[in-house]
């Protein structure tokens, strides 16, 4: 229980699903890197903006006020990962978590300064030289660079890229800048450097749950073992049969190629990632040995039983439809987002007011929220029944781009319109664009007939 970890050396493959595995990391990492540069009309097109309390995503602004759409956004995200899980097992970890993709591109580094994964573990077992000296140092050089831009591209979410590469080069960096920086950057280092599978297998609570979630018709990575056993060696076209042996030559290369080092034979694993780095090795040999491919291979467990297997069935089916409503509804509410926000607050401290002229009031608090970027005017108006009118608000209001106007206003009318309770209406309405308009219904009290 309390032996250290054995390190892992993971063996260099290709093959169909190494080229998915590095397009997948090329592209995440591109991603990553490159939206905190990419500009949108003169300004950071991705920027978390904690202080003003303003979110930029390209050519949209959320507000705290739009926290809703980050509930959304986190329900599809959780439900993603269920129908993904049902359909194809881990694909998001073998291929698209975080600590797959940042372990993946350190392991490159360690391949490029030390070589092969028999050269890594003579390397590690042989003595301290000017070589090995060489080597390490190399390696650490290229893992240090590589978190500290990692921790300066990640603070560059929250704070203007430039500014901060400004604020580096001549050395102005805030305490919290510098904090989340080295904290971004030291995390990438001990993950992606030193804990690796670690945090697969003991820190990340999906690989405890992922069983919950599988069935006997979800595909997971599985060896064969009616076709592979009995396991052993032979030469190239000898015939297995006549020795009484199964497709597998034991020649545990699915095991050297695995980063969490398990045995796929072994049958389905908690720790397995499904990187199907397994079935490329497997594939490679099967090829060398004439051998039809798939001894291991993504498949389901009623299909290795030689049982009917459905991969779109009523779980799955159940997941997309849910994804599809979800996404469509957020598409459909960013692009029909009104940049207003109306908030009316009657006053509760009296229920009217009666006033000269046989006339009755209601007092109101009204915030307006400019979600644009740039300061608007707006009209205000009140409807809801004859003779109503609204006093206390000028002719136009302006509003700052983000900002927040309260206004207290006094709604009035005849009392002999307003016996009892009324509905009535409150508009706002952009001078510049009257497409910019929404409306809040609040309650008007008169004297009770």
């Amino acid at each position: 229980m309390y032996e250290s970890a054995k390190k892992i050396y993971p063996r260099e493959i290709g093959g169909r699903f190494a080229r998915l595995s590095y397009i997948a990391t090329l592209s995440l990492l591109g991603i990553f890197y490159f939206l905190p540069w990419l500009t949108w009309d003169d300004r950071q097109a991705v920027l978390f903006d904690l202080p003003a309390r303003k979110f930029y995503l390209l050519g949209l602004t959320l507000w705290p006020q739009d926290f809703p759409y980050l509930a959304l956004l986190l329900i599809i995200a959780a439900l993603s990962l269920f129908f993904f899980t049902a359909l194809a097992g881990r694909l998001w970890c073998g291929f698209a978590c975080p600590q797959t993709v940042w372990t993946e591109i350190f392991i490159w580094m360690e391949q490029w300064t030390e070589g092969t994964r028999s050269q890594r573990m003579k390397l590690d077992k042989a003595p301290w030289s000017f070589e090995k000296i060489r080597k390490k140092a190399s390696k650490q050089f290229l893992w240090i660079t590589f978190s500290m831009w990692t921790g300066f591209t990640f603070v560059g979410y929250f704070t203007p890229i430039r500014e901060l590469g400004a604020d580096i080069m001549a050395l102005n960096i805030g305490g919290w800048t510098f904090f989340w920086g080295t904290f971004y950057g030291l995390a990438t280092y001990g993950n992606a450097g030193y804990l690796r599978e670690q945090v697969c297998k003991y820190m990340c609570p999906y690989a405890r749950f992922q069983s919950a979630m599988f069935d006997k018709d979800t595909l997971i990575i599985s060896y064969d073992e009616d076709r592979g056993e009995p396991r052993g060696s032979r030469k190239r076209g000898d015939d297995p049969a006549e020795k009484g042996l199964g497709d597998c030559i034991d020649c545990t290369l699915c095991v050297q190629v695995c980063p969490t080092g398990i045995d796929i034979r072994e049958g389905l694993q908690y720790e397995c990632i499904a990187c199907a780095a397994c079935i490329d090795a497997c594939d490679s040999v099967m090829d060398k040995m004439n051998y039809p491919r798939g001894l291991v291979r993504f498949t389901t467990e009623n299909a290795l039983k030689r049982k009917p297997s459905r991969i779109l069935r009523p779980r799955t089916m159940i997941y997309a439809t849910l994804l599809l409503v979800l996404c469509s509804g957020l598409v459909y509410s960013l692009a029909t987002r009104t940049p207003l926000i109306l908030d009316v607050i009657r006053d509760r401290n009296s229920l009217y007011r009666e006033i000269s002229d046989d006339r009755v009031e209601n007092i109101y608090t009204l915030k307006l929220i400019n979600q644009s970027h740039e300061a608007r005017s707006f009209v205000l108006k009140v409807t809801g029944f004859e003779g109503i009118e609204l006093d206390g608000a000028p002719d136009q209001i302006v509003v700052e781009g983000g900002g927040v106007m309260s206004l207290p206003v006094r709604v009035r009318a005849h009392r002999d319109d307003v016996q009892g309770i009324h509905t009535i209406h409150f508009s706002a309405t952009a001078v510049d664009d009257p497409s910019v308009r929404v409306e809040e219904d609040s309650r008007f009290l008169g004297p009770i007939p």
